[in-house]
């Protein structure tokens, strides 16, 4: 009798231990790393996908806020100047990324001049064109487009991202233990596993061509599309109608920076913004750095401070002009 009942004592220890262990994870999980707390997406016809509106959340240990149209920013405010920044996970800068680090917020506290923040990861400058058309142009006196030589061919699809993969979720895990394992450790554990290939989100995809472009020696892939992203003359035809300035920023992939020069489909943007009139300024030439990289594409906090200063002088080049 005594036996049994120190072995049903040892089990309830056991079974309170393990209660305790999985709730102290978990709330380790949601309060420091903000697990059950992502940024959440929707989808649209217009420009494939955006950041839901009007979102507020701390993640990795930064904070992640959008406006009522998704974008990463303050509301626009038409009591002074606005800006577009426009681009994909470069100017979005990740959900590492915290709101005041974004070059697109350092812009706007050092000018005075608000920098909308009109960005998604792995959008293409025909995205950004389509965004504008559907919600208009917020009264911007310039525009400014960030990308980078993966953008030249990389046109929407409108194949389905969001809840496709993880990345671009629609709603809130209930549980942080169970998003850590769906989200991280159960596509690493996969991709340990020999013979195991996972099919990459699309911003994925853009640093995985990047990591092997680096490889190559920059040598440029034929393209499957014939031409160049409509985006880049829909953004000139929209800037020349509003009688505005637009420019681009060409951010240097991390192998062009080691290369000190752009691959193939960089030299197609610089041709195509040529021909457009487009005036280009080049992330090679602006000084960037490996330093300033979180990884092979995306910029780290000193990345981001570097390309506020960049848009910076391009602004007032643009308006001054």
């Amino acid at each position: 009798m005594m036996k049994g009942h120190r072995v049903r004592r040892v089990l309830t220890i056991a079974a309170a231990a393990v209660v305790a262990v999985v709730v102290i994870v978990e709330v380790v999980l949601r309060l420091c790393l903000g697990m059950c707390d992502a940024l959440l997406y929707r989808s649209d016809p217009r420009y494939e996908y955006i950041a839901q509106p009007s979102q507020s959340h701390h993640r990795w240990g930064a904070k992640v806020i959008t406006n009522s149209l998704g974008m990463r920013s303050e509301e626009p405010d038409t009591t002074r100047g606005i800006v577009l920044g426009l681009g994909d996970s470069v100017l979005f800068g990740g959900t590492w990324m915290d709101h005041d680090s974004l070059a697109t917020t350092l812009f706007t506290e050092a000018t005075g001049v608000q920098m909308l923040n009109i960005s998604a990861g792995s959008w293409g400058p025909d995205n950004c064109a389509a965004f504008l058309k559907a919600h208009g142009t917020f009264g911007a006196e310039a525009m400014i487009l960030v990308c980078s030589s993966h953008d030249a061919f990389d046109t929407m699809t409108h194949q389905p991202v969001v809840d496709v993969f993880t990345n671009y979720p629609s709603r809130q895990y209930r549980c942080a233990i169970y998003e850590a394992w769906r989200r991280y450790l159960q596509p690493y554990v996969r991709r340990q596993l020999r013979g195991m290939r996972l099919q990459l989100d699309p911003d994925e995809q853009v640093a995985s061509r990047a990591r092997r472009h680096a490889k190559e020696n920059n040598v440029l892939i034929r393209p499957k599309t014939p031409t160049p992203n409509p985006g880049f003359a829909q953004l000139k035809q929209m800037a020349d109608s509003l009688g505005i300035p637009f420019a681009i920023y060409l951010h240097a992939e991390i192998g062009e920076v080691a290369s000190g020069s752009y691959n193939g489909y960089g030299q197609i943007i610089i041709a195509t913004a040529d021909s457009l009139g487009i005036p280009v300024a080049g992330g090679i030439e602006s000084g960037e750095q490996r330093a300033m990289y979180h990884d092979g594409i995306h910029l780290n906090e000193r990345g981001q401070h570097h390309l506020a200063r960049c848009l910076e002088r391009m602004y007032y080049k643009m308006t001054r002009q």
